[in-house]
């Protein structure tokens, strides 16, 4: 049956712009306009992945040429004000540990005010974080003070991305009961490509704006932050959510049984479902499934060019032995490597993710452990056997899972704890993200040293690190095992849950009456315009990386 409504049936009067009550989409509005605009938003924030493409002209920002170096015997703090030397770029990295820790935090802590203002008013003040974070680290580069930069783009920024991140996942899976995979699938794909869009446009930026006097990454950074705020305010205007009890025209919520035992229509609060065993097992199952993939990816480059040496090009020599024109050759091969690795990961997250919608959310991700397991096993022996094809077509299944682990996992907390609340209880849950930054590269950065400072060849060093890894997906894999249904007492009575649709543009609504429409013939066009505003960019980036991949199959 289709039920016609009225924005004032809703709620009488006028809603603030940016309210929730603003955005309830009418009948008639195409669901598939929804998906560009969190990608518009993803896009941008996505260029945190990015931002090490600043920090060798940001080392150099004073000298242009090279690094004008710090006294010896000036303290950190001293570097910190100081705008007589550059910074080195382990001090810039602080960014990007910023950038992650401060996405996890706010996710956390404003994902339940995220449900209860909608993601119009959140992807704005998104924008105003993330794009204003920009500004102020312009400021801070003109200024020479690195300080302003991690205030800037570090925590405010930060504090955007988290915001950001999450503002779409209760739309999108409000509006997709039917593919909840796929649908967080195709935002989470844009966080992840958001650096294949980026990067290059941040290095012909800087191209264009490299002088004598400066490198041109302050002025960079304005103009990025002019077009981010643009597409970020679009995507979030673009915003719609559906009226309390809507469904896709003809599609019936399917009846309960073994296959799909997990999946509840019922819904857990945020304030208790992070009190649940449910909730502890998927921040596990989370925060194990990517430190195995992120402690990889921040090392892809020297891994292959330390395994393998001089048989990527031909000669049989170890790494150590290479003068510096094999060194400059490999290099290149290792960065196609990683640009392979950065799609495998973004096709990840929407073919897993839309996998799952079939496979089921807790068998997908015994497939990540299974599977991820026998290749950190197998990988060790294919780098000794000196087989690269193999070698980077196991770490490109590998990164592929890691980039699913992201985007499943909105539809998985969506299953066990229904979809009234989900953002918020995936903000918090983003904190296992922020967990696995530290654990996943400090395993693989400090056990290499040490392998190496005992006398271990380059070409075995990651051995044991590998393994290690493996133990992990162990106990992902057991701690996925243990995920039962939510039991009934955390359930929000009737009652309760008309209380917290109540705080949002529920208001007033029957959440007994169904609707359902097909999408107005005139939205076709407009949805197709929304997705190529995104998608050219996006198509462009992967151009890009595939340009620069194709060296490794010279």
């Amino acid at each position: 049956m289709t039920t016609s409504i009225t924005a004032d049936g809703l709620n009488a009067g006028q809603p603030a712009f940016l309210s929730k009550e603003r955005i309830i989409a009418k009948p008639g509005f195409n669901r598939w306009l929804v998906p560009p605009a969190a990608l518009a938003i993803h896009l941008c924030i996505g260029m945190a992945y990015g931002f090490s493409v600043f920090w060798l002209p940001l080392s150099k920002a004073l000298g242009v040429t090279k690094p004008v170096a710090c006294a010896p015997d000036m303290s950190f703090i001293s570097q910190v004000f100081s705008s007589q030397c550059d910074w080195p770029i382990s001090m810039l990295g602080w960014i990007y540990t910023l950038f992650f820790i401060f996405l996890g935090c706010s996710a956390a802590i404003w994902g339940g005010w995220l449900e209860h203002a909608g993601p119009r008013k959140a992807g704005v003040v998104s924008a105003l974080c993330w794009c204003g974070g920009l500004l102020i680290s312009a400021l801070g580069i003109y200024t020479h003070q690195i300080w302003l930069m991690w205030v800037g783009s570090g925590v405010i920024g930060g504090i955007g991305l988290g915001l950001g991140y999450i503002s779409p996942v209760s739309t999108l899976i409000k509006w997709f009961p039917d593919k909840r995979g796929m649908a967080t699938g195709m935002a989470i794909m844009g966080f992840g490509g958001g650096a294949m869009v980026g990067a290059p446009l941040a290095a012909a930026l800087m191209g264009h704006f490299a002088s004598a006097e400066s490198v041109g990454v302050w002025q960079s950074f304005l103009v990025m932050a002019a077009i981010y705020f643009v597409f970020m305010i679009g995507g979030a205007l673009s915003y719609r959510v559906p009226p309390t009890g809507w469904k896709p025209e003809g599609w019936t919520a399917p009846a309960k049984k073994a296959s799909n035992a997990m999946i509840t229509h019922r819904h857990v609060h945020v304030n208790v479902a992070w009190k649940t065993p449910q909730f502890r097992l998927v921040w596990l199952v989370l925060c194990l499934n990517v430190s195995a993939g992120i402690g990889i990816l921040g090392m892809a480059s020297p891994l292959l060019q330390e395994v393998f040496g001089g048989k990527l090009i031909g000669v049989d020599l170890p790494f150590g032995q290479l003068d510096a024109g094999q060194l400059a050759s490999i290099a290149a091969i290792a960065a196609g490597f990683t640009g392979l690795l950065s799609l495998f990961n973004i096709g990840g997250r929407f073919f897993w993710a839309s996998f799952s919608d079939y496979l089921g959310r807790k068998n997908t991700y015994f497939v990540f452990f299974a599977l991820g397991f026998a290749l950190y096993g197998l990988i060790p022996n294919l780098g000794h056997l000196g087989s690269v094809a193999l070698f980077v077509a196991a770490f490109c299944i590998i990164l592929s899972m890691y980039g699913g682990g992201f985007a499943t996992v909105p539809a998985y907390l969506a299953d066990l704890f229904g979809t009234q609340m989900v953002g918020a209880i995936h903000g918090r849950l983003l904190t296992a993200w922020a967990a696995a930054g530290v654990l996943g590269p400090v395993l693989v950065n400090y056990l290499r040293e040490y392998q190496l400072s005992i006398g271990v060849e380059r070409a075995a060093a990651y051995d044991i690190t590998l393994y290690i890894l493996a133990g992990l997906l162990v106990l992902g894999f057991l701690c996925n095992l243990l995920v039962r249904p939510v039991a009934d007492k955390y359930f929000m009575t009737d009652a309760e849950l008309a209380a917290e649709q109540a705080l949002g543009h529920d208001k007033g609504a029957d959440s007994s009456t169904v609707l359902e429409w097909k999408a107005a013939p005139g939205s076709k066009p407009l949805a197709i315009a929304a997705w190529l505003v995104v998608g050219i960019p996006l198509a462009w980036g992967v151009w890009v990386t595939l340009q620069k991949t194709a060296v490794l199959f010279h």
